[in-house]
């Protein structure tokens, strides 16, 4: 039986500020970056994972992953794969690392990294893409991936276990489907807040005949400005001779648009501000862009706000804008009450703010239960690395637990999938291609060439561009 013996850690940025991928109204300058680990064992399988920061600080999100990841030295293997909401728990519980938490900072976003890697550990040991590992458990062994401490008043496991033996009868028939079409996705890359007009509308002419008919811009740097690019997309967008050849224009008013304030090709625009506003000052700025007709306005205020998010919802309501967030909700309790007090209309989980794949579980279970308003799972993926990461979560979603994926959309981010040795993929639909080789794991293995390059401070890049500024 394989035992861990240890692990490597590695700091890999990305000069992505040099190009202005990545700006947006509250992060003017992000070197998207990878606190990175690889869990090894007494024999070859071996497990990665890593976490996104968008550059300085990186180092000491390494610093805390070295200590989370001490904690499993020693263990064995199947031990660790056989309760893996126990494993978890193990995790979470060292009472020195817990008391600078708990549960969120830079102690969480660390821990994500290490369970992500223990589950692309176990994904690898038995030979399966991470996001079929999972949907064949059965419903007893989903539930026991899943971190519930906190969260029975919203969920219990028992709720849990029912609502996935409901589904588990028609799994096949929705893994046969979505491995022929694809998962829905929408396009961040056209709209930076730090790209030329210019730029925005090549790029959003490019995503359109990619297939995409989902969009979102960043906002919130000046109203004016935001009016003028949104307008911009939308004349792209709602165009049909931008469509691409023999794709007609979608139904506004079909079930997977209905509510998203779908133009005339059913293309939708989203909008993201990325928690600059304060709640008085969101709910006056996004009445002012109502005339682009965005979908959702993505994080509006304070990410922990909850009554502040549901405050901004109600007033927008009117005005047929909802309300997104997620990207930095830091665990499951902050979802828990974002669904309890109806404050978002989509959810957004993040692969590495929350701690690993056990506490996305619960997230997803918590969004399926709270179905009754109508709050589809659509990840954030706006980073290096997520993209490969949260095609295999919302596959789970759609497979074995919520059963629907009509009006969910993963977003996709065209940036440094050449880093990865399994990159995801998108169909000539705008749709992500479903990962199938059975030795990716959880598809975020690096190439060794590109730490090599891009390591902090020492790879061959950092060393480059530093004598290049002497």
């Amino acid at each position: 039986m394989p035992k861990i013996t240890g692990f490597e850690i590695h700091d890999v940025r990305f000069p992505t500020s040099l190009s202005g991928d990545g700006t947006d109204a509250m992060n003017t300058e992000c070197d998207y970056s990878s606190a990175y680990v690889t869990l090894k064992t007494d024999t070859e399988l071996v497990g990665h994972g890593m976490t996104f920061t968008i550059g300085r600080g990186n180092d000491i999100v390494c610093t805390a992953i070295r200590e989370v990841a001490n904690r499993l030295v020693g263990k064995e293997t199947e031990e660790l794969f056989a309760n893996m909401g126990k494993t978890w728990d193990y995790m979470m519980s060292d009472p020195q690392l817990r008391w600078i938490g708990p549960e969120k900072g830079v102690i969480h976003i660390a821990s994500g990294a290490v369970n992500n890697a223990l589950w692309d550990m176990y994904a690898r040991a038995r030979q399966k893409p991470l996001w079929k590992l999972v949907v064949d458990f059965t419903p007893e062994e989903f539930v026991n991936s899943v971190a519930f401490r906190y969260i029975s008043d919203a969920i219990t496991k028992e709720e849990a276990l029912e609502m996935l033996k409901q589904k588990a009868a028609t799994k096949k028939e929705r893994e046969e489907l979505v491995r022929e079409i694809g998962y829905p996705a929408y396009v961040t890359s056209a709209g930076w807040l730090g790209y030329s007009d210019e730029k925005v509308a090549r790029l959003t002419k490019e995503a359109v005949a990619a297939g995409f008919n989902h969009f979102k811009m960043k906002v919130g740097a000046n109203q004016a400005n935001d009016l003028r690019r949104g307008k911009i997309i939308r004349s792209i967008i709602d165009d049909p001779q931008h469509l691409p050849p023999g794709l007609k224009p979608r139904d506004p008013n079909g079930p997977d648009l209905k509510g998203k304030n779908a133009g005339p090709t059913g293309a939708v625009l989203m909008i993201d501000a990325n928690q600059v506003w304060d709640v008085p000052q969101a709910i006056e700025y996004v009445k002012g862009l109502e005339e682009i007709k965005p979908w959702f306005i993505e994080e509006p205020t304070a990410p922990d706000d909850i009554l502040g998010h549901a405050a901004i919802r109600k007033a927008l309501k009117p005005h047929g804008i909802g309300v997104a967030t997620g990207e930095h909700a830091h665990n499951r309790m902050v979802f828990k009450q974002l669904l309890q007090a109806e404050a978002i209309d989509v959810c957004q989980i993040d692969s590495c703010r929350l701690a690993g794949v056990s506490e996305v579980l619960s997230v997803l279970l918590m969004a399926a239960k709270y179905v009754f308003i109508g709050v589809p799972v659509c990840p954030h993926a706006g980073g290096v690395g997520l993209c490969e990461y949260v095609i295999h979560l919302s596959l789970i979603d759609y497979i074995a637990v919520s059963g629907s994926m009509e009006r969910n959309v993963l977003e996709f981010v065209d940036h440094l999938h050449e880093h990865f040795l399994n990159p995801c993929s998108i169909n000539s639909k705008g749709r992500y291609n479903v990962p199938t080789n059975p030795t990716e794991g959880y598809s975020i293995e690096m190439h060794k060439s590109s730490i090599a390059e891009y390591e902090w401070p020492n790879g061959s890049y950092w060393v480059s561009a530093k004598a290049g500024k002497a």
